[in-house]
């Protein structure tokens, strides 16, 4: 059993029930959608997003069928998000899997993002789950927000670690910190407990973000290339702190190659020396384990049970994960 099956244990028996549930809440009577939406669950990934969601309820009281629409409303946002991101981005792939876009052009995969977000309001409005609803559409709003900064601030390249904070936030964090949200007001409709939960799980969001930049620079051996980030001129935590130790003319030396240089490998090789060799490392791992330790404090504030160990767990996870 692997350590992700074990987190699972708790709510193994909803997971699976939630399988179900979400093909069904993705069916459509145009035969070309409902191809494409088959596809997109046989894809799925490690569905790490319902998971928070059937665990932040289950530490609260038992999980109920609003629970189960509230993880089916927040992985259709999040699909949505990914096939609209894949056509932005020019991805051809995803999981190792070709992307909407690339089987399918890019007309169709913009619908179908548009479709698969309509279900998922569609979903909170037929059963009067406003409050799910309105949590789930304050963070598709924010990770628009996030994505249109990031574009916004990547043209200069400087930006400071307040605003890569703010698109992280934003574009990452909200994500995760709904899930948690809509696990608990699926079960308890106590304001205080719902944004203890949207704010462990933005601390949760916030570290898993710093994992990525960390993955990225080959802090772990994984077989995912050197510096991607560098190569697409996406300012990272490591990068920004390194930035921010060195002098004026090594920072400028170090954006112009990222500028006019990033597809050369050697160039690419010399950027992440540079980040190693400043602390940048160091530093993002500092900041992410930090956020960890506030992430299990918040917890700490919830009742003790089965489901609360597996979420501490669950965060665990994200930060120690090799890809």
């Amino acid at each position: 059993m692997s350590n992700l099956d074990q987190i699972r244990q708790p709510v193994a028996k909803e997971m699976d029930l939630f399988e179900d549930k979400f093909k069904t809440a993705m069916q459509s009577r145009v035969p070309l959608l409902d191809r494409i939406t088959r596809y997109i669950v046989k894809r799925k990934g490690k569905q790490i997003r319902p998971l928070f969601v059937f665990l932040s309820a289950g530490m609260i009281s038992d999980i109920s069928e609003a629970t189960h629409r509230g993880a089916a409303l927040v992985e259709l946002l999040h699909t949505a998000t990914l096939v609209h991101d894949d056509v932005v981005d020019d991805a051809y792939e995803r999981r190792g899997f070709f992307s909407i876009n690339a089987l399918w052009k890019n007309k169709i995969a913009v619908l179908v993002g548009d479709y698969l977000l309509s279900k998922g309001l569609l979903l909170s409005l037929q059963n009067k789950e406003f409050h799910l609803l309105e949590i789930t559409s304050d963070a598709v709003r924010r990770m628009s927000e996030g994505e249109l900064l990031q574009i916004e601030k990547a043209r200069r390249l400087d930006i400071t670690e307040e605003v890569y904070f703010e698109i992280i936030s934003n574009k990452t964090a909200s994500l995760i910190a709904s899930c948690c949200a809509v696990g608990v007001a699926s079960v308890n409709r106590e304001p205080d407990l719902i944004e203890r939960a949207r704010q462990f799980g933005e601390k949760v969001g916030l570290a898993f973000q710093i994992k990525d930049d960390l993955l990225d620079l080959g802090d772990d051996p994984t077989g995912k290339t050197k510096g991607v980030d560098i190569k697409e001129k996406k300012m990272t935590l490591p990068l920004i702190y390194a930035l921010s130790k060195c002098g004026a003319s090594e920072k400028r030396r170090i954006i112009g190659i990222i500028k006019n240089h990033n597809e050369n490998p050697k160039k690419v090789a010399e950027v992440v020396r540079f980040i190693y060799e400043s602390g940048g490392i160091v530093y993002a791992h500092e900041v992410m384990r930090k956020l960890q330790a506030e992430a299990d404090e918040l917890l700490s504030g919830f009742p003790d049970n089965v489901y609360r160990d597996s979420l501490r767990r669950l965060v665990a996870f994200t930060v120690d994960r090799n890809k």
